[in-house]
């Protein structure tokens, strides 16, 4: 049996975005309706990933703004980030792009392990980011890309929607340390 891997994501994005609601539907299995801001919280689950066990932890940052400076523990021994914009919210779509900037002058590293999340896809009257456009700037990074509610996981089978999320970044995790089957090859010609 293969030692579990441990593995530290960080969940960034602008406040009221559903971070925090992401990430304890994946770890409690419920939908947090009320919403006081989060100052920082981590929280810690085993997950099994084509049959190789991962010890997550799970660090859930303060909402952040354009001008927010980006902290050095959100740098340090981190393996991959979720970077989560809701799609009714233009604001928060454009943070999310200043904080990947950001990210990537902290970490020096031109590929960083990421997932972009364009939460709150049930609220279509109120959608203002089309998928595509969440599609667009991940290619744009080289990132996954996924929309997701963290309400409507509630109507699904559990866990189905994060799971796939933070899945999704162990795979992308693997896939930067050399471990992953990588669905498709990507190329790129500079």
């Amino acid at each position: 049996m293969p030692q579990p891997k441990y593995r530290k994501i960080a969940v960034l994005g602008y406040r009221s975005v559903g971070k925090s609601s992401l990430t304890i539907q994946f770890v409690e299995g419920q939908f947090v309706d009320s919403y006081d801001p989060t100052i920082e919280n981590t929280f810690n689950k085993m997950v099994s990933v084509n049959g190789q066990d991962f010890n997550l932890q799970l660090v859930d940052t303060a909402g952040q703004d354009e001008y927010s400076i980006f902290p050095q523990s959100h740098s340090m021994d981190i393996h991959g980030y979720v970077l989560v914009y809701s799609v009714t919210s233009m604001k928060s779509f454009e943070v999310v792009q200043v904080l990947h900037d950001k990210l990537l002058d902290m970490v020096g590293k031109i590929q960083v392990p990421t997932v972009l999340v364009g939460n709150k896809k049930d609220l279509h009257m109120e959608r203002v980011i089309k998928p595509e456009e969440g599609k667009k700037l991940a290619d744009s990074w080289g990132a996954a890309f996924m929309e997701s509610s963290a309400k409507e996981n509630q109507l699904f089978t559990k866990h189905v929607i994060y799971l796939s999320v933070f899945k999704r970044i162990i795979l992308e995790m693997e896939k930067v340390d050399g471990n992953a089957p990588s669905e498709e090859k990507k190329c790129a010609v500079m």
